[in-house]
């Protein structure tokens, strides 16, 4: 039988963004731009293209913006207009989620208890079915996008968790969740279970699991009951990991690039992939490297 399509998806996005400090003490880590575009519009964006119907956003007080951002502004839209900035009205449109398109709903998750809390605090909302969650720290660029390659490949697996997974080095390992194979198939990999950071010389494989999940409803009971882990935090590997015997896992190796945008090193590499693929940025490129070239040729 195949498998209902994942209507709805998850963005936790309450942390407070302290290792882009001061950037983010006034604005959202969410709202920091890839040239442009904030990170939260690449995440909203992939999932409208994966057919998502209810965007769930778990969210602070303290980070009002992103409402502001996401909602469709018309003052500003009639502003821009009057202005004869039409283009760019036009384009702010287009970003925003318009009611009628998808569901839009804010919660509030008051303390940084962990990511698997921040899925829960999503429970009472979410629509039947599988459930998406995405990271907006991790930047995803592929054509289609990582959740569209996901859904179609969750539609044809028996397992009931899928997690995005990438190879990384062994010494980075304790970055990540882990996953505990058993075989592959293609760009899936079966798994027995994962671990949470585990010390590289204690991890069962180099597989890491990154920013996009699709998950059995069940994760939110076996959330209810998960006894902090890492870090002092409910953590949503643990969750799923206590799953697998009942509903199964496999992680899901996606076409496209990935960028740790929750890291300025990433950030800065999104932004010069960005950069260096659009033509209105090749002088100052040019400029740039040259100019390095000329550095290190005199030191």
């Amino acid at each position: 039988m195949t498998k209902s399509a994942i209507k709805t998806a998850i963005f936790p996005v309450a942390g407070l963004g302290t290792r882009f400090l001061p950037a983010t003490k006034a604005t959202p880590k969410e709202l920091l731009p890839v040239i442009d575009t904030p990170l939260i519009q690449y995440a909203i964006d992939e999932a409208r293209e994966a057919g998502i119907e209810k965007l769930i956003f778990v969210n602070h007080p303290s980070k009002s913006a992103i409402e502001r951002h996401i909602r469709h502004d018309a003052e500003l839209h009639s502003t821009l207009n009057e202005r004869g900035k039409g283009d760019i009205a036009e384009d702010l449109h287009r970003a925003a989620i318009h009611e009628g398109e998808q569901e839009i709903v804010f919660v509030m998750q008051e303390e940084p208890l962990g990511l698997g809390h921040a899925v829960l605090c999503a429970r009472d909302e979410v629509l039947p079915g599988a459930v998406a969650v995405i990271l907006p720290d991790d930047l995803m660029l592929g054509e289609p996008g990582c959740l569209t390659q996901m859904a179609q490949a969750y539609a044809k697996t028996k397992a009931g968790h899928m997690v995005a997974a990438m190879d990384v080095d062994q010494e980075r390992v304790s970055s990540y969740g882990v996953l505990d194979a058993t075989h592959t198939d293609g760009p899936l990999t079966f798994a027995k279970g994962m671990v949470e950071k585990p010390k590289p010389e204690e991890a069962p494989s180099t597989k890491a699991v990154v920013g996009r999940y699709v998950l059995d409803g069940s994760i939110f009971d076996d959330l209810a009951v998960q006894e902090p882990g890492a870090g002092g935090e409910i953590q949503l590997t643990d969750a799923i990991a206590a799953g697998i015997e009942r509903v199964g896992l496999v992680g899901f190796s996606f076409s496209g690039r990935r960028f740790d945008c929750g890291s300025k090193q990433g950030m800065l590499a999104a932004t010069l992939t960005l950069a260096s693929e659009d033509p209105d940025y090749a002088d100052v490129l040019a400029e740039f490297c040259g100019n390095l070239g000329g550095t290190r040729s005199a030191a």
